[in-house]
């Protein structure tokens, strides 16, 4: 199973701002959000919380991959690319529910499995 290389699993910790989180409709249409609400369950799994999805869960709901983009504050940018799963139990939604604001909904954890990554058109994975 693909794991995130170290300077990219490093690179996660330092990430500054928001991530960009992006799916894909049926017939081809992305759709990209700001995600706060994140964090890396383990090398090779990083989750966002579904506070407030409405295209983003439908779009996983009918089986898109997805992208997640960070930046570190040095300006690097790195994209990881992944299959998706959507929980509402389990360890990965009880994590979920640990870290996402009390003031979230946390509806369900969305789960992208690490497969691809980037730093711009470097392959590193």
């Amino acid at each position: 199973m693909p794991v995130l290389p170290e300077k990219v699993s490093t690179a996660w910790d330092e990430r500054t701002g928001p991530v960009i989180f992006t799916t894909v409709d049926g017939k081809g249409s992305p759709n990209a959000i700001y995600a706060t609400c994140v964090n890396k369950f383990n090398e090779d799994t990083i989750v966002i919380a579904d506070n407030f999805f409405d295209k983003t869960r439908k779009n996983i709901l009918a089986g898109t991959r997805g992208s997640i983009l960070f930046i570190t504050p040095e300006g690097k940018a790195f994209q990881v690319k992944g299959a998706i799963e959507y929980y509402k139990e389990g360890d990965i939604f009880e994590d979920m529910k640990k870290w996402n604001p009390k003031q979230h909904p946390g509806h369900a954890a969305t789960a992208l499995k690490v497969e691809e990554v980037y730093s711009g058109s470097e392959r590193l994975l």
